[in-house]
């Protein structure tokens, strides 16, 4: 290569370089202002990899997924007393159905197996109070059934009254606990209720009471009942304008017992003398006693309730007055010049009864409306009563009411406290099992109304003849014939007319009934418990087991 070639490359050379250097000088500015916006570049993460951790062969093996186990899960078990109510129950409903098809047997046993599946149960099976509570329910309607046999002996009985839970606790004095007073102040501060409720000793002491064994006895017994009534009361209170509290003078009266009957023959749950009863339209006759009827003596009570607020302005007062008379109190203030009930009591101006009866009530309201305080939230409280009501055009006996409905004479004496006979008479208002009244209108129709006190239905079971029917109701096959216009033996299910006490003339009667289509009527309602022991194979006077249970229970009534 020449020297001039050479010069030429070195020439060329140099000026590439010059203008690579001349470029990255003109560009570094541009780029670094650009570069100046940018985060820092990112150190780089190192990941570390650890090795999964050994897992058994099969872990799951013995597992279910989830949605599987909730699946096969095994439904809550219903609580343990459950079974033995039910078990009870079917039992009864099962002697109830042989009762009244004439297997007076078959309905022993099935009633003593309803108690027995109740006595069976453990002491310490959970919510024994439920178990307990059946118990008594079970006993007392199997004793109406035991007690009347086929309906005839209940129809006799005199009426029978209950002892008014006043005369026990009125004429004695308690202590009271002072450890109490803090919580009842409180209770009372935090409790609304229109009637005024205080706070003293002598209210200290009746709560004290009522929480001891024998009052707390007295008072669950009464709460329980009062479910029976209590909607009826408060619609009437509220009607004529009173305080709710007022229902539980009615507790204290009579402990919500329509035939509650005090030691001074105040009855009723109410507890009306006669005379104060007439004052407020409470009709007496030999056959009824408007004092006993639950919602004809509520409204008595309340109109009375509101005349004595009226005349003393002071609900103590009024109640004393209602308890002592309001001549009473009106003297106690004219001797004293003070219209204060506790000032009346601590004078000793007021009859001790008086004196106990109002602290009474008002302990009886703090607890009530305190429930929780005082273990009484979870009471089982009664079943409101419910009936159908009919109007009578002529006199009918409780025996063919009862054959009618196919209930207890018993219970249709319990719906009707203020009936005092076997036979309820014209224009009287009948109260029926709630759902009987078709029956029952069906039943009347098929008897002359000048018949139907003494007259009876029968409803004819398998294998029974006209002759064994003729029978037991002490009646001549001819007149049941003749009664009934049928030539032919009555079949099951039949229902006859029993003429009781009539043979006619011309068989020119009632037409028949021909089946159950038209009525609900009972099955052998006509004799003695005597005929059905004795028709059962029983000994005279043999009863159910529950029998003697439940007399016993009644005869110690709070």
């Amino acid at each position: 290569m020449t020297l001039s070639h050479r010069s030429s490359l070195l020439a060329i050379i140099t000026a590439a370089f010059l203008s690579l250097v001349l470029s990255s000088c003109v560009s570094s500015k541009p780029q670094a202002f650009k570069l100046s916006f940018l985060p820092s570049t990112p150190q780089p993460v190192v990941i570390k990899l650890e090795d999964p951790p050994r897992m058994a062969s099969a872990a799951y093996g013995n597992e279910s997924p989830e949605l599987i186990r909730r699946a096969l899960a095994t439904p809550p078990r219903p609580a343990e007393v459950e079974g033995f109510l039910v078990a009870a129950e079917d039992h009864f409903q099962n002697g109830r159905r042989l009762y009244i098809q004439g297997d007076i047997p078959g309905a022993r046993r099935e009633f003593d197996r309803a108690m027995d599946v109740l006595l069976s149960a453990p002491e310490n099976v959970p919510d024994r109070q439920r178990l307990e509570r059946k118990l008594d329910q079970l006993a007392e309607s199997i004793y109406h059934y035991d007690l009347e046999g086929l309906g005839a002996v209940a129809a006799h009985q005199e009426v029978v009254y209950d002892k008014s839970p006043l005369d026990s606790i009125l004429e004695m004095t308690f202590p009271s606990d002072p450890n109490l007073r803090p919580k009842v102040k409180e209770e009372i501060e935090a409790t609304a209720s229109q009637l005024p409720l205080e706070e003293n000793d002598a209210v200290l002491s009746y709560i004290h009471y009522f929480s001891t064994d024998r009052g707390r006895k007295i008072l669950e017994a009464g709460l329980r009942r009062s479910g029976r009534y209590r909607a009826l009361v408060q619609r009437i209170l509220d009607n004529e304008g009173l305080p709710q509290e007022l229902i539980y003078l009615a507790q204290i009266e009579s402990g919500f017992l329509p035939r509650a009957r005090s030691n001074k023959s105040a009855v009723g749950m109410w507890q009306f003398v006669q005379f104060r009863g007439k004052q407020y339209g409470l009709l007496q006759t030999p056959a009824t006693d408007d004092r006993l009827d639950p919602e004809k003596a509520t409204r008595a009570a309340a109109r009375h309730l509101r005349d004595l607020y009226a005349n003393f302005g002071d609900w103590y007062l009024a109640m004393a007055a209602y308890n002592c008379g309001p001549g009473c109190v009106e003297r106690a203030v004219e001797r004293t010049g003070y219209a204060d009930f506790w000032e009346l009591s601590k004078r000793n101006v007021l009859p001790r009864e008086t004196a106990n009866y109002v602290p009474a009530i008002v302990a009886l309201t703090i607890m009530a409306k305190n429930a929780r305080d005082y273990d009484l939230e979870n009471l089982d409280l009664d079943q409101p009563v419910e009936y159908d009501s009919l109007g009578l055009d002529s006199p009918a006996s409780l025996a063919l009411l009862s054959d009618a409905s196919n209930h207890p004479i018993s219970e249709i004496q319990e719906l009707n406290p203020s009936l005092l006979k076997s036979v309820a008479p014209a224009g009287y208002e009948l109260r029926v099992p709630k759902g009987t009244l078709p029956a029952i209108l069906a039943a009347l129709d098929c008897v002359p109304p000048s018949h139907r006190a003494q007259w009876r239905i029968h409803r004819v079971t398998q294998g029974e003849t006209l002759a064994e029917i003729a029978h037991r109701y002490a009646t001549p096959v001819a007149a049941i014939t003749a009664i009934n216009q049928r030539p032919q033996p009555p079949e099951a299910g039949d229902m006859l007319v029993i003429p009781v006490g009539h043979t006619p003339s011309t068989p020119a009667a009632p037409r028949l009934v021909a089946s159950a289509h038209h009525a609900r009527p009972a099955s052998h309602r006509a004799a003695t418990a005597h005929r059905a022991a004795s028709a059962s194979g029983a000994k005279p006077g043999s009863a159910y087991k529950t029998a003697s249970v439940a007399a016993k229970r009644r005869s110690t009534a709070d």
